[in-house]
């Protein structure tokens, strides 16, 4: 698409340099997802609760994947009961706005010197992601099995223990010089490339988007993750209801509202989703709460947060209303549980289309 335009709050419109992404996403870790639709009884074969998201060993993933033939839940309306892809929040938050919203978007970040690195590289560059600032190193690629249920709800176990990714030290102001905003994924793990990250994106006048990675992650890392939002370094924050409970666990008032009124504290943007009943979000004094798709039809609930954050960051971009926004974070939300994986198919990036056209939203510069 042509020079990029921003537009917000009713500051003047501001051109672009067409040729720098102007939505970087940080995965310091590059990885690669199986997503596989498995009956129930593989659930109890593996660490941890059911629906989260907690690291596994190698040999725990090499043994959850020998396991999945087994298992698999063969669909009449898929073709393939089991999918490989470039995969992680930050990944697919990206790839959704580059593929089905025309955003010029890079990643940062390092992927290992093996087959499943390179898939990641190709499979981000094939869908319009300016790869350039992905750093190529001797070592492992992450790798994650996604476990999708009968009722499309998901548990990951992703292994990272031994793959290769991007220190603080390695990030450079050319990384982010130029852009607009900066993508993030809360994790412990990462918390030294993740600080590194905000501290240049800042002197650089990038705006910080973060997203509560997991329940496990906000429960097991409350007060890192307290201070790191309470440093007012964090302009946008989503969080889904699992996550926005945690987070206020203990308080007596641990409910979506409760955890949007906290974000907004801190975050000039706030958004807690909701799964099938919507989102709330709260910026400044405005607070709205938006329904979800009604016609979406739940496959597998993989990537819809990563992909409702797609559609809400270009309703930022866009100039949209805070409403408007998260409407179209439904529209995209709703498009990518449509199929297996955390990658919207053509067929659904035109579903979503229409869902935008019947709620009056302004609909992307390019159509897959």
């Amino acid at each position: 698409m042509g020079a990029e335009t921003l537009l917000k709050n009713g500051e003047d419109r501001v051109q672009l340099d067409p040729k720098v992404p102007l939505i970087l996403g940080l995965q310091p870790a590059a990885l690669i997802d199986h997503v596989a639709r498995v009956d129930g009884s593989l659930f109890d074969q593996i660490p941890g609760e059911r629906g989260g998201s907690i690291p596994v060993a190698m040999e725990e993933l090499e043994h959850i994947l020998s396991e999945l033939k087994r298992h698999v839940l063969a669909s009449a309306d898929d073709s393939s009961p089991m999918k490989t892809m470039a995969g992680g929040s930050v990944a697919n938050t990206i790839r959704g706005l580059s593929s089905g919203f025309g955003v010029n978007c890079g990643m940062i970040g390092a992927y290992g010197d093996d087959e499943q690195g390179q898939l990641f590289a190709c499979n981000m560059n094939t869908s319009g992601v300016n790869v350039s600032r992905l750093r190529k190193k001797k070592g492992p690629t992450a790798q994650c099995v996604c476990l999708v249920d009968a009722f499309g709800n998901r548990t990951m176990r992703p292994c990272l223990a031994t793959a290769v990714k991007v220190q603080g030290d390695e990030l450079t102001k050319g990384d982010f010089s130029g852009s607009k905003w900066l993508v993030m994924r809360f994790g412990a793990f990462n918390l030294e490339v993740i600080q590194a990250a905000i501290r240049i994106a800042k002197q650089q006048g990038v705006s910080v988007s973060l997203d509560l990675a997991s329940f496990e992650m906000v429960r097991n890392f409350r007060v890192p993750l307290q201070q790191l939002l309470e440093s007012g370094d964090i302009d946008l924050c989503f969080a889904n209801e699992d996550e926005a409970t945690e987070l206020l666990r203990g308080e007596g008032n641990a409910h979506p509202e409760a955890a949007a009124e906290y974000l907004s504290k801190y975050c000039r943007w706030a958004v807690v989703t909701l799964g099938s009943n919507g989102c709330i979000a709260k910026h400044g004094e405005e607070i709205v709460q938006v329904p979800a798709i009604g016609e979406a039809k739940a496959v597998d609930a993989t990537g819809a947060g990563d992909l409702f954050a797609s559609g809400f960051l270009y309703g930022l971009v866009k100039g949209l209303s805070l409403e408007e926004c998260c409407k179209v974070g439904s529209c995209s939300g709703g498009s990518v549980i449509r199929s297996l994986g955390g990658e919207v198919t053509p067929e659904n990036w035109q579903w979503m289309y229409k869902q935008m056209q019947r709620k009056g939203l302004s609909l992307p510069d390019i159509r897959n």
